[in-house]
């Protein structure tokens, strides 16, 4: 081998290794952290307060999606809960297009990998753009092209029914009092959980004859590292897969092709790039240190922006979904949405930063 293929390969190589270390904790904190967040703000309590019509809705929509999905593809039947719920169609909008933009996953990748001016700008964007749109759809009246079928309730099921984490609701321990004060609780039920893991439920006697059942903490907080170590199983090979491809473009591509092609000035590269995203579909988690390494040769950071919200705001497979939701006219109007989006955040971050 020659010394420049060696050299080459020793560079993408401890890109690999950099980028692999220090993605694999962050996506492990932040997911704990929201994980415990989770806990506290559960689907019924979302699907409650979105239900809500007033002002405040978009926003708060904006903030919720912030937060999720809970589980893995769950978007779209939590959308669909939406509707069964009769949510306000602005908010519900609003929650639909700022979910898969402004998971702190995605927010804290920015972070590490661009810096906190580009992940705030990013943050901003999706947030307004987000908000805005869904207020216009719902004005427009684009309420109409909901499907009628999609505010019908589905059979249930026993499968998982909010997120992965979360357990079924536990039949009340009996408990046999022999006494004013002195009661004999017998053994309490567990629990399991959608994902395979259980809790334990303890029975405590408060005042005369009552028996109140309690989660033990501990078992909480192991609960909610095993879901999220399931979440980073399942991330885990798209995660390597961009940072493989990433660490291969930082080694062995020459920074005067992606120059070329995608550098600052080229003003074709922007909309490309927009467009490539959707279709494409890479998920967040391995397209931004993709784009990590091609910011590093060379390509515009606007053009980044746009591939980023292209590929994450939207995809073939959530469009398909959304089909049984929505009528065609609804389908185009969420393309143009992320469309404009990641064009207007590209060209806007070109004429803000460049």
């Amino acid at each position: 081998m020659s010394p420049e293929f060696v050299t080459m390969f020793k560079e993408a190589a401890g890109m690999f290794l950099f980028l692999a270390a220090e993605l694999t904790v962050l996506f492990l904190v932040i997911s704990y952290l929201v994980g415990v967040l989770q806990e506290f703000l559960t689907p019924e309590k979302i699907q409650s307060i979105l239900s809500s019509r007033n002002g405040k809705g978009y926003f708060i929509a904006a903030l919720l999606g912030s937060i999720t999905p809970f589980c893995s593809c769950s978007t779209i039947p939590f959308l669909k809960g939406l509707l069964r719920a009769r949510a306000g169609f602005g908010p519900m909008m609003v929650f639909l297009f700022a979910s898969p933009l402004l998971n702190p996953v995605i927010i804290g990748l920015f972070v590490v990998t661009f810096g906190i001016q580009v992940a705030v700008f990013y943050f901003m964007v999706a947030l307004a753009v987000s908000v805005i749109a869904g207020y216009v759809l719902e004005k427009l009246g684009f309420e109409r092209y909901v499907r009628e079928e999609a505010y019908q309730m589905a059979g249930t099921s026993s499968s998982c029914g909010s997120r992965c984490g979360d357990s079924t609701t536990p039949k009340a321990a009996s408990v046999t009092t022999t006494s004013c004060c002195t009661t004999t609780p017998e053994p309490a039920p567990v629990a399991s959980s959608c994902c395979g893991t259980k809790e334990e439920v303890e029975v405590k006697i408060s005042g005369c004859g009552e028996a109140v059942l309690t989660v033990k903490e501990a078992s909480r907080w192991v609960r909610i590292w095993h879901a999220t170590w399931k979440d980073f199983k399942q991330v885990l090979p798209y995660l390597m897969l961009g940072i493989l491809i990433g660490s291969f473009i930082y080694g062995f591509i020459p920074t005067d092709f992606i120059v070329k092609y995608a550098g600052e000035g080229m003003w074709y590269a922007i909309p490309i790039a927009a467009v490539i995203g959707i279709p494409l579909y890479i998920r967040a988690e391995a397209v931004i240190p993709l784009s990590a390494a091609l910011v590093k040769k060379g390509m515009a950071m606007g053009s980044v922006m746009a591939l980023i919200i292209g590929s994450a705001g939207a995809s073939l497979t959530e469009v398909i979904l959304l089909k049984s939701i929505f009528k065609n006219q609804m389908i185009a109007a969420f393309l143009a949405v992320i469309l404009g989006m990641a064009i207007g955040a590209g060209y806007m971050y070109t004429y803000v930063f460049g």
